[in-house]
């Protein structure tokens, strides 16, 4: 609701300055009513980029007079800055909001030099002369502090986007499953079975030799074991596998496709 005593001139002045917000460039600033009072308005500063205050969002909020525009807006920081002319109470010291405001003036123009402010502070006119000593004599100091509390203080909350992702989101960003490996038996990991044209390493065979006068046993190198095995389960296998000897030390060459033998005496 609108104060008492209010003109037509100051409701006049207050449509004009909403159309004309709405044709203004704000970038990142918001400037605009409360939704139940037209007396009550609300704006959003982001921190200035390069600023100690860059990444920070400052919120306030404006109360116009009953006889606005002749009488300078009354603004409050609602977000707590670390500034030589903002008071822990979220005051302002400016002197357009002061002695310097003319109803030539606007919320929005208003709003731009506090952007200004915090760029660049007035240590000549503080509102907390213990900051602007520490910003005259420790700049380093003065400005860790200031992005410290704009850290804890000013920023902004994350979008809802990027805080719960849709599930398409979920579904790209999950990791890949990784395939199930099923383990075969005890029994079948003991004797595998040989694949035509695996490459195996080189065991070394021996074979008893009864004409062998030495006694010792001759010793075979085979270069794969695929017919090995095969020998052993399978009857049409077996006249592969059979080892010949044509004479002491000797031995009978294999079909093409049976493994090859070579036998030490």
């Amino acid at each position: 609701m609108p104060p008492p005593l209010v003109s037509t001139t100051t409701l006049k002045r207050i449509h004009r300055e909403i159309a004309d917000v709405k044709k203004e460039d704000l970038g990142n600033i918001t400037l605009c009513p409360t939704n139940d009072n037209l007396f009550q308005w609300k704006a959003t500063i982001p921190g200035p980029e390069g600023s100690v205050y860059e990444g920070g969002v400052f919120n306030v909020d404006i109360t116009l007079g009953h006889d606005y525009p002749f009488s300078a807006p009354h603004m409050t920081f609602k977000t707590r800055i670390y500034h030589m002319n903002i008071n822990e109470r979220g005051g302002i010291c400016i002197d357009i909001l002061k002695h310097n405001w003319s109803p030539a003036l606007s919320l929005f123009k208003v709003i731009l030099s506090l952007s200004s402010l915090l760029t660049d502070p007035n240590p000549r006119d503080p509102l907390v002369p213990s900051i602007a000593t520490e910003y005259v004599r420790n700049r380093e100091q003065h400005d860790r502090t200031a992005r410290q509390w704009t850290q804890l203080y000013a920023r902004p909350p994350p979008p809802a986007s990027a805080a719960v992702p849709n599930s398409r989101a979920k579904g790209k960003a999950r990791a890949p499953a990784t395939p199930t490996v099923l383990s075969a038996p005890s029994s079948a990991r003991a004797t595998p079975r040989a694949t035509p044209g695996a490459s195996r390493q080189d065991e070394p065979i021996v074979i008893e030799d009864s004409d062998n006068e030495s006694g010792t046993p001759l010793r075979a190198t085979a270069k794969r074991k695929r017919a090995a095995e095969e020998s052993e389960t399978t009857p049409d296998a077996s006249p592969r596998a059979n080892r010949r000897r044509t004479g002491r030390g000797s031995a009978a060459p294999a079909p093409p496709d049976s493994e090859v033998i070579v036998i030490e005496d």
